[in-house]
C-alpha cells in the first residue's frame, strides 16, 4: 500500500541517467578557448573537466550558434559576482551560486499525476540551506549530470518564492532553474562545503505542529520498537510484508521525551531495512528527514518521497546521540507513564460506569468477556486508506479518501468486525479493528480474502464470515478496549477492541 504524500506534490528519488545520442535535445556541453564560449552543437555530449569548472552545462539550443545568453558557458571574465544562498532573493539573478547538492527527488502534482520537475537540497559554503528546483521541461538538460554530494556553479538563475507548506529548508526563496541557467561542475578544491545540514525538532516542536501542513523537519532519537517487536541481535524484519506493504512502523523517543511513532514508507521504509539489515538489526539510533507531523490517537511522524534515514554513526548528530545513549542507560530505557499506561483490569459495568464520569478521558481496560456472536448486518472486514485507515469510498474508477481528501488512493483491507459479548456484570459490543482481528482469530486477513474471493470480487461484495471467526463464539477472551471520545461524548456505547491477548496455556494436571 502506498501512500499519498499529504501535499500537492509528492516525490521520489532520482536516478540520474546519462544519455547519448544524436538529436537535438541534447546538452549543450561547452568548453573555453582563450576567454571564448564554444557551442558543442548537437551530437553525442562529452564530459570534459578542468581545473575550476568541469563539465558545463547550458539551455538546450536548436542551433549550435549561441543567441543571445543561451548556450553560453561560465568563462573566466563572464563570470557574475557569487551570491550566498543568504542574500538570494525574489527575481531574476545574473550572478553565481556554489553548492554541494545534498539531495534531489521528482515533484509530482497528486491530482493530475503531472510530473512537474526535480527539487533540490542545496548548501552553500557558509552553510546555508537553500531548496532547489528544476522544471519538467529542463530536466533533460541537467539531471543526465547531476548527483548528490557532488559541488556545482550555477550561474543566472531565477529567484521563486517557496511554497508555504511542507518546506525542507527554512528560506523562503527557491532557487529556480531558467531559461539561461548554466551548471557547471565545481572542482576548486580550495572551497569547502558542509556534507549536510539538519533542522533537528523535539517532541513538544512536532506536537505543537501536528496537522499543519507547515515545514518538513528532523527527528533523531533511539529505536523503542520496530513493527511493534523489540529490536535486539536476533530480531530479523519480515521483507516480504514490508514489500507488501511499503512501510515500517518504529517507535522512537528522544532522551527521556514521550515516545512517538514514526512510519517510514516508501524509499524511506526500503532504505531503512536495508541499512538495518545490513547492521545486523542492533542499530539503536536513528534520524530521519523531512518528516510530516500527524496524530493517529497518538503522535506519529510520517516519512516523505524526500526523506532520508541514517542509522547510528552515519552521521555526527547520530554519532553524538550514540554517546549520550551509552552514557545514559537509565533514562533511555525508562517508561514514560503519559505515554505507554498497562490497562488496568474492569468488568464491562465499570467500564460503563467509567464513561458516565464528566471527569472521564480516553483510557484503556483488560476486559474478560466471552464471545456471544458476531453481529449480523454488518461486514468483518473494510477497505481502508492506505495512509489514515479510514473507511474508502468508491469513486467512478479509483478509491477515494474523504479524510485525506485524495482522489485517488491505494486501499488496504482491514479487519471491522463487530461482536456481542458478555460477562457476570453486563453486555456489550466490541469492534474488533486492524491487528487485533488477526490476534482474536489466529490468520492474517490478506491471506483470508485470497482463499476466499476471487479477482473479481470488488469493495462492495459481500464476503462470508470465516469460520475460523465463527469457531470464536463460546470462547472467553482478555481484550484491550478503549474508551474513545465517542464513548464520553454519548454518540456510542461500542467499545473499539485495540488487541486481543493470547489465550492462556492449561494448568498442568498436578496428578
Amino acid at each position: 500500500m502506498k501512500p499519498a504524500d499529504p501535499s500537492a506534490v509528492s516525490s521520489s528519488l532520482v536516478n540520474p541517467v546519462v544519455k547519448s545520442g544524436n538529436s537535438a535535445g541534447d546538452v549543450n556541453l561547452v568548453k573555453s578557448k582563450k576567454g571564448a564560449a564554444v557551442s558543442s552543437g548537437p551530437g553525442k555530449p562529452v564530459i570534459k573537466t578542468g581545473a575550476s569548472s568541469g563539465v558545463r552545462i547550458g539551455v538546450r539550443n536548436k542551433s549550435s550558434v549561441p543567441i543571445g545568453d543561451k548556450g553560453k558557458s561560465i568563462v573566466s571574465g563572464e563570470v557574475g559576482d557569487v551570491i550566498s544562498f543568504r542574500d538570494v532573493t525574489l527575481g531574476p539573478h545574473e550572478g553565481e551560486v556554489r553548492f554541494r547538492l545534498i539531495h534531489f527527488w521528482e515533484a509530482w502534482n497528486i491530482q493530475s499525476k503531472v510530473l512537474i520537475g526535480v527539487e533540490m537540497l542545496l548548501i552553500d559554503e557558509e552553510a546555508n540551506v537553500i531548496q532547489g528546483f528544476i522544471p519538467q521541461g529542463r530536466m533533460e538538460t541537467y539531471m543526465r549530470h547531476i548527483r548528490a554530494g557532488a559541488t556545482y556553479r550555477l550561474n543566472k538563475f531565477f529567484g521563486s518564492r517557496s511554497k508555504p507548506s511542507f518546506r525542507v529548508a527554512d528560506s523562503e526563496v527557491t532557487i529556480s532553474f531558467s531559461w539561461n541557467s548554466v551548471l557547471s561542475v565545481l572542482e576548486d578544491s580550495s572551497i569547502s562545503f558542509p556534507t549536510d545540514r539538519f533542522r533537528i525538532h523535539g517532541y513538544e516542536e512536532f506536537d505543537a505542529a501536528c496537522d499543519m501542513k507547515g515545514g518538513l523537519y528532523d527527528y533523531v532519537g533511539h529505536i523503542k520498537l520496530v513493527n511493534g517487536q523489540v529490536p535486539n541481535g536476533s530480531f530479523l524484519l519480515d521483507e516480504t510484508e514490508i514489500t507488501a506493504s511499503r512501510r515500517v512502523d518504529l517507535h522512537v523517543q528522544t532522551h527521556d521525551e514521550p515516545v512517538l511513532k514514526l512510519c517510514l514508507w516508501d524509499k524511506a521504509a526500503f532504505e531503512f531495512c536495508a541499512k538495518f539489515k545490513a547492521c545486523g538489526g542492533t542499530a539503536r539510533v536513528i534520524l530521519v528527514t523531512t518528516l510530516n507531523p500527524k496524530r493517529y490517537g497518538v503522535l506519529s511522524l510520517l516519512s516523505m518521497t524526500s526523506s532520508r534515514v541514517f542509522l547510528d554513526s552515519e552521521v555526527k548528530e547520530t554519532q553524538d546521540y550514540l554517546t549520550w545513549l551509552d552514557s545514559n542507560l537509565d533514562v533511555a530505557s525508562r517508561i514514560n507513564a503519559e505515554v505507554v499506561i498497562k490497562p488496568e483490569p474492569a468488568t464491562l459495568e465499570e467500564i460503563f460506569s467509567y464513561m458516565s464520569d464528566a471527569s472521564a478521558k480516553v483510557a484503556w481496560f483488560e476486559c474478560t468477556a466471552t464471545i456471544d456472536d458476531i453481529v449480523h448486518g454488518s461486514g468483518w472486514y473494510y477497505i481502508g486508506c492506505g495512509v489514515c485507515h479510514t473507511k474508502a469510498t468508491k469513486g467512478p474508477t479509483t478509491l477515494m479518501c474523504k479524510k485525506c481528501g485524495k482522489s485517488e488512493i491505494v486501499g488496504v483491507a482491514k479487519y471491522l468486525s463487530k461482536l456481542s459479548v458478555y460477562d457476570k456484570s453486563e453486555q456489550a459490543v466490541f469492534v474488533v479493528l486492524g491487528d487485533a482481528g488477526e490476534e482474536l482469530t489466529g490468520r492474517k486477513l490478506l491471506s483470508w480474502l485470497r482463499a476466499i474471493t476471487s479477482d473479481s470480487v470488488g469493495m462492495d461484495a459481500i464476503v462470508p464470515v470465516p469460520q475460523e471467526m465463527l469457531d470464536t463464539i463460546g470462547h472467553t477472551r482478555k481484550f484491550i478496549v478503549k474508551v474513545s471520545s465517542h464513548n464520553l461524548e454519548g454518540k456510542t456505547r461500542s467499545l473499539t477492541v485495540t488487541k486481543v491477548l493470547p489465550l492462556e496455556a492449561p494448568e498442568a494436571n498436578a496428578n
